[in-house]
C-alpha cells in the first residue's frame, strides 16, 4: 500500500462494458516523485483527499467485477496519522 493524493476526476462517456458503475479518479504518489495515476475508488475519495492505494496484484480484487483489470486501486480515505506518538492531520 502506498499513500496518495486525489487531484483530478476521469470522465469517460463511451468504456468497455465492465468498467460501467466504477468512479475512476487521478491520484498523485506522496512519495516524493509526483507520479500520476488513473486509479478506480472503491473508498468514496474526492479531490483533495489523502487516500490509501493498493498497486500491486490485490488491486483488481478490491473491485466486484472479476472481469476488471485494475493497477491502482483507492482502498481508503485516510483522516490522520500517527507518528511517534504525535498526531499529523493531513488537512
Amino acid at each position: 500500500m502506498r499513500l496518495a493524493r486525489v487531484v483530478g476526476n476521469v470522465v469517460s462517456t463511451v468504456k468497455d462494458y465492465a468498467l460501467e458503475g466504477y468512479k475512476l479518479l487521478i491520484i498523485e504518489n506522496l512519495d516524493g516523485s509526483g507520479k500520476r495515476e488513473i486509479a478506480f475508488d472503491v473508498a468514496d475519495a474526492g479531490i483533495g483527499d489523502t487516500v490509501l492505494v493498493v498497486a500491486d496484484g490485490g488491486a483488481s480484487t478490491m473491485l466486484l467485477d472479476e472481469e476488471v483489470v485494475a493497477d491502482v486501486t483507492i482502498c481508503g480515505v485516510v483522516d490522520h496519522y500517527t507518528l511517534d506518538r504525535e498526531k499529523h492531520d493531513f488537512h
